[in-house]
């Protein structure tokens, strides 16, 4: 046997010993019928987005409101006699207490009228003291003991109408407060109904504000409220009043907040922010980048969900400030595309890579 022959024969045998080794490997196709699972080279085929997982927590949402700062209680004193200011007892900045003297109007005889009238009371007194008498031994008639009665009776009213023209000379302080302003002087005089005082109460404040129609059912009497003051101060109060029919003009409703203000601070009359907080719910907080706009135009939220398809769903706006946004409307969770969103459509499935091992 030649050398060629026993090379060819060699070959042969060794091909024939590699297909049987390959085919006891099991190294043989075999028809599935589940689609076998993505390999790297598959994934490469899908556009790839950068996403941050994201949790909902809890968040106090508030109203916030443009409105002022008032007195709780504020009163002009006028008077309600005429005469001359012959004694001043308080100052303006003063704090009186109630039933307190604030100043004296001249008497201008209204003393000595008075005294007549309880002169003239007296006589009548006795008069008919002595008619009863008279009347109970039938010496005098039932109309002249009327009369007597009467004329007791007017008497009386005029010397109550005497004494009270003589308390309105002397005006008092009806509650508690601040005398914000005096507007009389020494030797002024005045006529009924003239301004002499305001009196106002500070350490107790009223904020007040108006209630957009869409944001009304959500304010409730009881609600906390914080109001925040154009040179800083920040002073807490609870919703005291919120009106039941809205202002035909605007179309909001009236707020007042009660706002303890025991120290006093000077900023009744001034304008102020009043945000009211609504009950506490589920929300994420995201930066205003990440929100677009859907074909209806509401605000909304691209994220990657079930099988890594874009998912794109609109959102509630809670609060909006430079830093971010608080937002409800989301699942509890969610991975959201933070680089990548302008190149996927929604709907469109893609490779999701966390930010975090995208960094590493």
């Amino acid at each position: 046997m030649t050398k060629a022959k026993l090379g060819s024969i060699g070959l042969s045998l060794l091909v024939l010993v590699l297909l049987v080794v390959w085919m006891a490997t099991g190294n043989v196709k075999e028809a599935r019928d589940e689609a076998p699972e993505a390999t790297p080279d598959q994934d490469k085929g899908m556009p790839s987005v950068q996403v941050d997982i994201l949790r909902a927590r809890p968040y106090e949402p508030g109203l916030m409101l443009q409105g002022q700062l008032e007195p709780w209680r504020a009163v002009s004193i006028g008077a309600r006699a005429a005469g001359t200011v012959e004694e001043l007892m308080v100052e303006q900045g003063e704090r009186v207490e109630e039933g307190k003297v604030l100043l004296r109007l001249s008497e201008d005889g209204r003393g000595a009228a008075v005294e007549q009238w309880q002169s003239r009371i007296r006589k009548l007194e006795a008069d008919l003291s002595a008619a009863q008498q008279l009347r109970a031994r039938d010496l005098t008639s039932e109309s002249e003991l009327l009369t007597l009665q009467s004329e007791l009776s007017a008497a009386r009213a005029e010397l109550a109408r005497a004494r009270l023209a003589v308390d309105n000379l002397t005006p008092r302080a009806p509650f508690d407060g601040t005398i914000n302003r005096r507007d009389v002087d020494l030797g002024d005089l005045v006529q009924v109904g003239s301004p002499l005082l305001e009196l106002v109460r500070i350490d107790r404040l009223k904020a007040t504000g108006q209630i957009p129609q869409q944001s009304v059912g959500n304010v409730e009497e009881g609600q906390k409220a914080t109001i925040h003051t154009l040179d800083g101060e920040m002073l807490e109060g609870q919703v005291s009043f919120v009106a039941s029919a809205a202002d035909p003009q605007t179309r909001s409703f009236a707020v007042e907040v009660t706002v303890e203000n025991p120290d006093r601070k000077r900023v009744a009359g001034g304008s102020a922010t009043l945000r009211i907080s609504l009950p506490e719910v589920r929300a994420m907080f995201i930066s205003p980048a990440y929100l677009s706009l859907g074909d209806d135009g509401r605000p909304g939220i691209r994220y990657v969900g079930e099988n890594n398809q874009v998912v794109f769903t609109t959102v509630k706006l809670l609060n909006v400030t430079t830093d971010g946004a608080w937002v409800t409307g989301l699942p509890e969770e969610i991975r959201l595309i933070t680089r990548g969103a302008g190149f996927v459509s929604i709907g469109q499935q893609v490779r999701p890579v966390n930010r975090d091992s995208d960094r590493g």
